[in-house]
């Protein structure tokens, strides 16, 4: 049966959420300010916003999360514009640690209550970038994208000459650490110096410290920040971020800006090794390159009769769910249904059945028409309960260890992800039928 192309989202049929697992925009934004050098991310809100986050990040990543807070409470949220909240946060951090970035961002308790945190911040004399995030608009991607956007218009300077070998790369939230650093790899290996914005890849990689940080470790630093529009070419991955993309290309017109909507499985691979061979003038790429083609091509042979019989939901964070939908469908999987924490231009034409923004309680009335779903940790109960197979993708992955080390991209990983989801689905069809 041929896949049908989907253009419009499919609404709920319900009137509330009853199983969510949207994340929110503060969230987003914390884990932007996680991927700069020696930053540390301070959110305007309640002090229990900012321990769920530190606790959410910390079992999802093993490591030690830094984040401050305004510790906003009923009477400062009435009395106080903000001003004393922030700035009392501010010497606090001032008091205890240096650091060469504050992040400031808000939630919803502060956007209700009207904070102007733009006129704060141009009040405090410290390195400073601020966002508006309320937890009321958009989720987890649009926090990240928020957050890059405001760290590009506020930090870096605007010019007009270019370095061709230099190469800016924003990738969406859902890569991880690993993702990210083998994206870099790849392009330094035609020649580019590339910098990335945010990035985890050094800060977030579950790599051992001499000691733990009080701050933000490893990450792009505020220098290549302010250098970021003297690159000649600029690289986003994923739908959210493009608006990130564009502000860097008005700090500098000359700037050449090309876009993947993700780079996962044989197709997407392709078009990003074109565009560096078209960009560099390379005959061919690097050996190995070709090599893990060839592997990739093989494994969509191997896994095609396993993924071929099997009926896919997904679920999570848009960006990553139009580059799993890619390459399950690549290896002739059927996506019965996408579910995306929050709309998304990434949702339009994946080739699915059904697309659809809403939670977990979705999945469960489509029961019926899957076998296996993806998601994070909280598809578990839910798989276990409806008898279904499982692959835990996204935020959060409580339950397994080395969450940055999982590597879905490029020809490599989508090799990897290929043989991980074919043996879930043997495993689940073996105990089936014990």
């Amino acid at each position: 049966m041929e896949q049908v192309k989907t253009r419009s989202r499919h609404k709920s049929s319900r009137s509330l959420q009853i199983n969510p697992f949207k994340l929110s925009a503060p969230m987003g934004a914390t884990l932007a300010f996680l991927g700069v050098h020696q930053c540390m991310p301070l959110m305007h809100g309640g002090q229990g916003c900012s321990s769920f986050t530190k606790v959410f990040y910390t079992r999802h990543f093993a490591e030690p999360i830094a984040l401050q807070t305004t510790a906003v409470t009923d009477v400062t949220a009435i009395l106080d514009g903000g001003d004393y909240s922030i700035s009392e946060a501010v010497k606090n951090i001032g008091n205890k640690v240096t650091p060469e970035l504050i992040g400031l961002y808000t939630t919803g308790l502060t956007e209700t209550k009207g904070d102007d945190v733009s006129g704060i911040a141009k009040r405090l004399e410290v390195p400073l970038v601020y966002v508006n995030t309320p937890d009321y608009e958009g989720g987890l991607e649009q926090g990240w994208a928020a957050a890059c956007s405001a760290m590009i218009r506020q930090l870096t300077n605007a010019c007009s000459d270019v370095d061709d070998n230099l190469l800016v790369l924003l990738p969406h939230v859902s890569l991880t650490p690993l993702e990210v650093e083998k994206i870099a790899d790849l392009i330094a290996a035609f020649g580019f110096n590339v910098v990335i914005l945010p990035d985890l890849s050094s800060s977030l990689d579950g790599h051992l410290g001499e000691k733990q940080a009080a701050l933000s470790s490893g990450g792009i630093r505020i220098e290549q920040i302010r250098d970021l529009a003297q690159a000649g070419l600029v690289v986003s991955v994923g739908a959210s971020m493009i608006p990130c993309a564009q502000e860097l290309q008005k700090k500098n017109s000359q700037l050449r800006h090309h876009h993947f909507p993700h780079l996962s499985g044989l197709v997407a691979t392709d078009e990003l090794i074109r565009m560096l061979l078209d960009e560099t003038g390379f005959h061919a790429p690097p050996q190995q390159v070709g090599r893990w083609r060839d592997r990739l091509r093989d494994a969509l042979l191997d896994c095609h009769f396993a993924l071929g019989k099997t009926r896919f939901i997904l679920t999570g964070e848009p960006d990553m769910l139009a580059a799993l939908c890619a390459i399950i469908s690549e290896a002739g999987g059927k996506v019965a249904a996408v579910i995306a924490a929050t709309d998304s231009a990434a949702l339009d034409d994946l080739k699915a059945e059904r697309v659809m923004v809403g939670d977990l309680g979705d999945a469960e009335d489509l029961a019926a028409d899957y076998d296996l779903i993806v998601g994070g940790t909280h598809v578990e109960a839910l798989a276990d309960r409806l008898g279904k197979g499982m692959v835990l993708r996204g935020f959060p992955n409580w339950e397994q260890l080395g969450n940055q080390l999982v590597h879905d991209c490029l020809y490599q990983g989508g090799a990897y992800f290929l043989c991980e989801v074919a043996n879930a689905i043997t495993r689940h069809q073996h105990h089936g039928k014990q």
